[in-house]
């Protein structure tokens, strides 16, 4: 059986993390892979190797060392738990890590509202110690997330589901479940 790649999209604060933290419990035989965690660590050790401009490509590299082993040394499905709002940058992981041949490739897209969004912001107790350059809060990063869209296409993946209210998470997280399960 081939295994899942569960990829989250969404914007910040709209409940990826916890949506992962939630499917890895019921999805026996999983991991998850949060680039905050890898933007947390190297910004609170290694902030002095941070590039002054552009793309992160420590945090990125690290990422791609991480999912690299994961591919190559264990057999666990895949959480993806990032904002992954880009659709060119989605494609180039499924091409590049999560071939159609080795993955079931699954997309999770959290479509909340801005106004929950925004609330959520402001009562959020997140450390901050992820971000670098201009930004320097999570209502910045929502703000800057609202001039481009997610265009997620039905073609992207093999199964793509929509989250408009966190009540959903749990039906979701269930047919992922039984997507994993042998026929």
């Amino acid at each position: 059986m081939k295994r899942l790649l569960i990829m989250t999209v969404g914007k910040t604060h709209s409940g990826k993390s916890t949506f992962a933290k939630e499917l890895e419990k019921e999805l026996h035989h999983s991991f998850i892979m949060d680039q905050d965690n890898h933007a947390e660590f190297i910004n609170a050790y290694y902030k002095k190797l941070l590039p002054k401009s552009g793309a992160n490509t420590l945090k990125n590299g690290l990422s791609k060392y991480i999912i690299d082993y994961a591919i190559e040394q264990t057999n666990l499905h895949i959480i993806v738990c990032n904002a992954n709002r880009s659709k060119s940058s989605r494609l180039q992981l499924f091409e590049e890590f999560f071939t159609k041949e080795k993955f079931i490739r699954i997309i999770v897209h959290f479509d909340i509202s801005d106004e929950i969004l925004f609330k959520r912001i402001k009562e959020s107790k997140r450390n901050t110690n992820i971000f670098r350059g201009p930004h320097s809060n999570f209502e910045q990063i929502l703000i800057q997330q609202n001039e481009s869209s997610a265009n997620i296409s039905c073609d992207e993946a093999d199964y793509i589901f929509i989250i408009e209210d966190n009540n959903e998470n749990n039906l979701v997280i269930q047919k992922i479940v039984q997507i994993a399960q042998p026929h």
